[in-house]
């Protein structure tokens, strides 16, 4: 007996067994939320990165201000701002979509700092050649400045990459049938959470140490040294 609660071998292997598949679904959901909400946060963490490193004030100053805001209010308040606010306004997503952009706005603050500390480690020779050789600012930052920023910080987003999908289960407030959603309501209608909870604390583990071993290989294989100018 745990806690008031009976083991039975048999029975409560029967009832994992049952509920897996319901639990994998779930998971499914959860790693699409993930992926397309790290897919937002690399892409718009990188273009505030850019418009933060402008060297106009009227650029950088909005961007920084952006940033900051994104990143001191809390997930949730973004969430419900997406969901239940820009309908009045005409804009109306699924719940799903609306949780993944949530995820990807509030994680784009911070890999815009990822992709900030990873330019400014650059060596100054490099970007001092590149205007030595006539070329463009944007040319610059496509082809010198970021080959060799991201694959020094990949470790770091990665780690953010893990985040959001462990932050994923707060899209459960707008019904987003995740995977610890889908345990919570099969301990509703069961009242057996013990299993469920802990398949789903399993599920987690699995999917973060895959995550961090594929982000430690990917780390390991892309080059950090620099280009040369040609």
């Amino acid at each position: 007996m745990l806690f008031g609660y009976t083991w039975n071998t048999s029975s409560n292997w029967a009832f994992a067994e049952s509920i897996l598949p319901i639990l994998l679904q779930g998971m499914v959901v959860t790693l699409q939320a993930t992926l397309l909400g790290f897919v937002v946060a690399a892409l718009l963490g990188l273009v505030l990165a850019g418009l933060k490193s402008a060297p106009f004030k009227w650029i950088s100053w909005p961007a920084t201000f952006l940033t900051e805001f994104i990143r001191d209010t809390p997930l949730l308040v973004q969430l419900f701002f997406l969901y239940y606010v820009l309908p009045d306004y005409g804009l109306v997503l699924p719940a799903f979509l609306t949780g993944a952009l949530a995820l990807g706005l509030q994680y784009s603050a911070y890999t815009a700092e990822v992709y900030r500390a990873g330019i400014q480690s650059l060596a100054k020779g490099q970007l001092e050649a590149a205007r030595a050789l006539d070329i463009a600012p944007l040319r610059t930052f496509t082809i010198v400045v970021l080959p060799q920023a991201i694959p020094r910080v990949i470790p770091a987003l990665g780690n953010y990459l893990v985040s959001i999908m462990k932050d994923v289960p707060v899209l459960s407030v707008v019904s987003v049938l995740e995977m610890l959603n889908v345990a919570k309501i099969i301990g509703d209608r069961t009242f057996n959470y013990l299993i469920p909870l802990s398949m789903v604390g399993g599920l987690y583990l699995l999917m973060t140490l895959v995550a961090s071993w594929l982000i430690r290989l990917l780390d390991q294989r892309l080059p950090k040294e620099g280009i040369p100018l040609k």
